[in-house]
């Protein structure tokens, strides 16, 4: 409750001064704007509940892409990692060319994937696994490689196999670095889903944010985003909660 309390009440300091200042229209005459285009959070909450269905709708199919591209990033990252974790020539190799990847800005990588594969599911499944897949793969092989020597050498005076190194000692070890690329990846998923559909999609919070903009729907744009922030933090509950529960002595 203590370390609720904090944010809670800062958060509440911050919404009630925003509603301060939109509703007066000290806020618009600020950034020297029309007043409908600074909606404050009493009609940011009630867009919120007259178009939760069309909202919702739309999260649902976000929250799809979001799952199932994460899914895939966290089993190619955790099995990249591995790889180059055991194979010194798998790392020398592609390592540098992972990293060099990431040179290249995701919203330009979107397009190319939607002209391959179409407007479906797939090219936003991709884009999220391509915006998780780094932080996964990086913090999971700094986690394997941070084994203490000594360690290693003891498993190995107790005669123990590579394999039963890698599963008792350094699997466990990369645990909690694994854990926080885990949250920094599913934090940018639900960015990446809405890049994708930025491109092209018939549905999703990205695409229903580009309507909205077109309609000058901003009460209703700015739901859409809180939807979208609400998601990125219940999922990231979801693995925080999941990571007291696996790195119980962290």
């Amino acid at each position: 409750m203590r370390r609720a309390l904090a944010p809670a009440l800062l958060s509440a300091a911050l919404v009630a001064a925003w509603q301060l200042a939109a509703s007066s229209g000290a806020l618009a005459s600020v950034l020297g704007l029309e007043r409908f285009l600074v909606p404050s959070p009493a009609e940011i909450g009630s867009a919120l509940w007259r178009d939760r269905g069309l909202l919702g709708e739309n999260a649902w199919v976000t929250l799809r892409a979001v799952v199932l591209g994460f899914a895939c990033a966290f089993a190619t990252g955790v099995g990249a990692a591995v790889a180059m974790h055991l194979s010194g020539l798998v790392r020398r190799s592609a390592y540098p060319l992972m990293i060099a990847s990431q040179t290249v800005p995701i919203i330009v990588v979107a397009p190319i994937l939607v002209l391959w594969f179409g407007f479906g599911l797939l090219p936003k499944v991709v884009v999220v696994a391509l915006v998780c897949f780094f932080p996964i793969a990086v913090a999971t092989l700094n986690g394997l490689r941070s084994v203490d020597p000594e360690a290693i050498k003891l498993m190995r005076s107790l005669d123990a196999s590579r394999a039963q190194i890698f599963t008792r000692l350094e699997a466990k070890a990369a645990l909690p670095q694994l854990f926080t690329g885990t949250k920094i990846a599913i934090v940018y998923a639900p960015v990446g889903a809405v890049f994708g559909e930025w491109v092209g999609a018939g549905a999703g919070l990205g695409h229903q944010i580009l309507v909205d903009n077109a309609q000058l729907a901003v009460p209703r744009l700015f739901a859409a985003v809180l939807v979208l922030s609400a998601m990125a933090l219940a999922l990231f509950g979801l693995v925080a909660l999941v990571e007291r529960r696996v790195v119980t002595w962290r």
